[in-house]
């Protein structure tokens, strides 16, 4: 992603659950960045010329052998830095204070109280100073050269800053909406103390990757696989913008969408973009493909792997149908995002949760270069992109829907019939959301099909042997981290007693109340 002449501020990854989630904070306040591997060297950062460097949180003790560390040079580029519960430990070890263990384990919301009234990082706190703690170590002393301004019944040294050296430290973690002011905090460092200029936003951020999407593509033809999303859809308006009547959007009916999401894509999308668009029905493809495959990791690669062939033979059919013999499509345009690049395995330090067919699920031969406009961004910006783009809010607003589809929601193999009933099940939970008005309060609404798994039930003075289903409604604000939604009991029961009259081979209805971690999102 390109960013201009903007300001860039990196983040580096010790292992830290939240280290996405600081960089998305740091955009809030206006300010481009980054996530970066801690073992970045100082010699690659100082070339990278970062405007600030934030350091993250991470699992492992300074003192354990092996943990990674911060090299003292970093504090001698005259670069603005913040440390962040193990990054603010670690910050201190480089630069010479105290690091121990003292017992006084602190995990979840804790009292600050301040030790500094001049305190830039932490000026104006009110009476109400909760923070979000999760450490074992402490500071016990600070660096020659920084002011103590906080500390904690389990830290004695819970914040310090040095307001000349531009650096700052916290033992909390102020990314997380638990700790109070924490987005303040923030935005104190960046502005107050690092000195930088708000100079980031989703308008420009446009104007950015048009630039960069006009470098790459040139005057090459490319398309783009359309799901019917807000990813895709995005990433789609993005492109045309840059390059036009070269963009080619590919609709794949694979036959694992939900209920009434073709006709949107052929009316909603188009209505608002005038992009071209080339619907390929390719139902009993994919159905052959997924017989009796009910493992989730060989599903996902194998709707991967379909997408790519339906694509490279839609290219094809673009060419020849613009009557260029000579010609082809070079480019596939992908709405990949920044949480599935992580969830894939591609962020720093981050595990293969799943194959995201966008990212991991690609086959080797692959013959299209990638185009993924949106790859550096999160939902909720990739929403605000769309706005400005000027994309209808039915498609904006629409819940995240994963590319492969009920494919995925159903735990077992696919089939015809149990997407018919998965589908009709999914149709009233979302339907009966809609009544409630509840839409724009719930992230996602995934309705799971257990279709290996019978229960007894008693429908029509009958004993039956149906399936259960699964309602999963989660709030969240980036699909980094999600809870599960509180959804009224009236909603859910009219959700329930609807499913089981309408749907005759669902028996029983049940409530995921997981939170993400420990639990994903999607089941599979």
């Amino acid at each position: 992603m390109s960013t201009g002449d903007h300001q860039t501020v990196l983040v580096l990854d010790f292992g830290a659950q939240y280290a996405q989630l600081i960089a998305r904070r740091v955009r809030e306040a206006n300010v481009y960045s980054e996530v970066v591997p801690h073992t970045i060297s100082v010699d690659e950062l100082a070339a990278r010329k970062p405007a600030a460097v934030i350091l993250s949180g991470g699992p492992s003790s300074v003192y354990e052998a092996g943990a990674p560390q911060v090299d003292p040079g970093l504090f001698d580029l005259g670069i603005p830095v913040l440390g962040i519960c193990y990054g603010f430990q670690a910050m201190t070890a480089a630069l010479g204070g105290t690091v121990a263990n003292t017992g006084g384990k602190e995990y979840g919301r804790t009292d600050l109280d301040l030790e500094s009234s001049e305190s830039v990082l932490l000026a104006e706190r009110g009476a109400d100073s909760t923070v979000w703690m999760s450490h074992g170590d402490a500071v016990t002393a600070a660096p020659d050269g920084f002011v103590v301004t906080a500390s904690t019944g389990g830290a004695p040294v819970a914040a310090f800053e040095s307001v000349e050296r531009q650096c700052a430290g916290v033992q909390f973690h102020p990314e997380v909406a638990h700790t109070i002011e924490g987005q303040r905090i923030i935005e104190r460092f960046l502005w107050d103390i690092a000195g930088l200029e708000q100079d980031w936003t989703t308008a420009n951020f446009i104007s950015d990757e048009v630039d960069k999407i006009k470098a790459q593509i040139g005057d090459d033809q490319v398309i783009c696989g359309l799901s019917g999303g807000v990813d895709s859809a995005v990433a789609a308006a993005l492109v045309q913008k840059a390059v036009g009547d070269q963009l080619t959007c590919v609709f794949v009916d694979h036959g694992l969408l939900r209920e009434g999401e073709h006709e949107q894509v052929e009316t909603d999308f188009v209505a608002a973009t005038g992009a071209k668009l080339k619907i390929v029905n390719a139902q009993e493809r994919f159905l052959n493909a997924l017989e009796d495959v009910s493992d989730p990791e060989t599903k996902r690669k194998i709707i991967g792997r379909e997408f790519i062939r339906v694509f490279e033979e839609a290219a094809r059919e673009v060419v020849a149908e613009a009557g260029d013999a000579d010609g082809e499509v070079k480019y596939l345009v992908q709405g990949t995002l920044y949480p599935d690049v992580v969830e894939s395995g591609g962020g720093t330090g981050a595990a293969n949760i799943k194959s995201h067919h966008n990212v991991g699920g690609l086959p080797d031969d692959l013959e299209f270069e990638l185009c993924e406009p949106l790859r550096d961004l999160f939902k909720d910006e990739v929403r605000q992109v769309g706005l400005n783009l000027g994309l209808p809010p039915e498609i904006i607003w629409r819940h995240p829907f994963p590319g492969p589809g009920l494919a995925i929601r159903i735990i077992g193999s696919v089939d015809e019939e149990r997407l018919r009933i998965l589908r009709a099940a999914d149709a009233v939970a979302r339907e009966e959301l809609t009544a409630a008005g509840l839409d724009g309060e719930i992230w996602q609404f995934p309705v799971v099909l257990l279709a290996d798994v019978r229960s007894v039930g008693v429908q029509g003075d009958g004993r039956t042997y149906g399936h259960p289903v699964v309602l999963r409604p989660v709030a969240s604000e980036d699909a980094m981290t999600a809870d599960w939604a509180r959804l009224p009991y009236d909603v859910l029961a009219k959700i329930s007693t609807r499913i089981t009259n309408e749907v005759p081979e669902i028996n029983r209805v049940t409530l995921d109340v997981t939170s993400k971690p420990p639990g994903t999102i999607e089941w599979e």
